[in-house]
């Protein structure tokens, strides 16, 4: 009886099984992949997150100032814009990733985030050209918006394929671990910036920096990301009739739903705790611009941390119980971490910490989930709608109806609606099948 040895076919010559230096050699090459697309990441969320750090900044420099809350809001207003045009980037860019390929896709999104956050970054102020500011703010914002969207298509995608099948829920975690690298760039860049420059410095030419240092992030992200391979998983579904294979359009519809119910609750926890926390401790709570962004700079530390041990765990215990840990989690601590929150730059830290080690839980394996659970032919495209989705209607619109109500003297209603959608994302989670582990070419 023959007896075939394991990785090799009943025809395969065993100098056909692949060599230690050939092994090593692929690894090596999708840990370039993986560095390549997590400093694109990075530097894309790093330009995004600018903008709401520094829209108090933008408020006074860009609109009347003498408006005071209601430039605020028109800033956050043009904010949310930008989340608008996540869906269509998403679907843009997603279609491309799926046709032209994962890495043509990323190179894209990057050049057009940098051409965006370089537009904000030499814009004229209000003063010089009145409401010209505004429409040059707005369309900036939009092309980051579809940049933003396809990024999260093309590079969860990418991420995802390029990544064994035994730490998938590891590698996927890389995703986010630059998404906080650039957010905490970002919120750093803040610290040192109102630490060092007085009021009127920082009016005058101080808000400027972060966007431009942005666009020259972003040309060094391009040159890397030149040098990526593209995803085997791809490249073999462009060679395979597997496109002609129908797909249940109900059961399709069904998972799409689900995901974007799931993310609702991730989504509006890491705006409220992680890219708004620090201008509404300084707006609202009256701590110092210094001081609450020493305290979000620590905080998002923690959160970094937990990324990876989670994304970890989940290879051992699974996606689900992630899930279900995250949203129970955050429902019940909604309002106590909110009252927990003072005058004190400490009291940020602590609630801030606690939220995020929440959200980490999620979305440290959301890459994976998303792409265990979508076909390869449409993969990108499925993640870019559903992601920029539900980060359009729950994200983008977070830090608007927070100040506002916030103002009106009703918080609480808006504690009351990220309980609401922690609880539509534990019954998400609670009807989702286990996924972990499974070969993503045979989804």
């Amino acid at each position: 009886m023959n007896v075939t040895p394991v990785g090799l076919s009943s025809t395969s010559d065993p100098g056909d099984a692949p060599s230690g230096p050939s092994i090593a050699k692929a690894r090596s090459t999708r840990l370039k992949g993986l560095w390549a697309s997590s400093v694109g990441n990075a530097m894309e969320w790093f330009d995004w997150t600018c903008y709401a750090i520094f829209s108090s900044f933008l408020a006074q420099t860009m609109f009347d100032r003498s408006q005071g809350l209601s430039a605020l809001l028109a800033t956050l207003a043009i904010f949310a814009v930008g989340f608008v045009a996540r869906p269509i980037g998403g679907v843009f860019f997603g279609r491309i990733a799926d046709v032209k390929g994962r890495r043509f896709a990323m190179i894209a999104t990057t050049s057009l985030m940098a051409i965006g956050s370089l537009v904000i970054g030499l814009a004229p102020t209000y003063e010089q050209v009145g409401v010209i500011s505004s429409a040059i703010l707005v369309v900036a914002r939009i092309g980051q918006g579809l940049a933003h969207g396809g990024e999260s298509a093309a590079s969860y995608v990418y991420i995802s394929e390029i990544a064994p099948d035994h730490s998938r829920g590891f590698w996927s975690s890389a995703v986010y671990v630059a998404v906080s690298i650039g957010t905490l760039s970002a919120t750093a860049l803040g610290t040192l910036l109102t630490s060092t420059l007085t009021a009127e410095q920082m009016l005058d030419w101080g808000w400027r920096v972060p966007f431009l240092v942005g666009s020259l992030l972003g040309l060094y992200a391009c040159f890397m990301r030149r040098g990526m391979v593209e995803s085997e998983i791809f490249e073999e579904e462009q060679g395979s009739d597997t496109g002609a294979q129908t797909e249940n359009s109900t059961s399709n519809f069904c998972k799409g739903l689900r995901l974007v119910i799931l993310t609702g609750g991730s989504t509006i926890t890491y705006y409220t705790w992680c890219v708004f926390a620090s201008t509404y401790a300084i707006t609202v709570k009256g701590i110092s611009a210094s001081d609450a962004y020493v305290a979000s700079l620590c905080a998002q530390l923690v959160g970094l941390v937990a990324l990876p041990v989670f994304g970890a765990l989940s290879d051992r215990v699974g996606r689900r119980p992630m899930c279900l840990a995250f949203a129970s989690g955050m429902f019940l601590l909604a309002f106590p971490l909110n009252w927990l929150v003072s005058s004190s730059a400490w009291t940020l830290f602590w609630a801030q910490s606690v939220a995020l080690i929440f959200w980490a839980m999620l979305t440290s394996i959301y890459p994976a989930l998303m792409a265990e659970q979508l076909p390869t032919r449409s993969r990108a495209m499925g993640i870019g709608l559903i992601s920029s989705l539900s980060v359009a209607l729950f994200g983008g619109t977070a830090p608007y109806l927070n100040t506002l109500l916030t103002n009106m003297d009703m918080q609480y209603l808006f504690t009351l609606y990220l309980m609401v959608l922690c609880l539509g994302s534990f019954i998400a989670a609670w009807q989702m099948p286990e996924t972990r582990n499974i070969s993503l070419a045979k989804v």
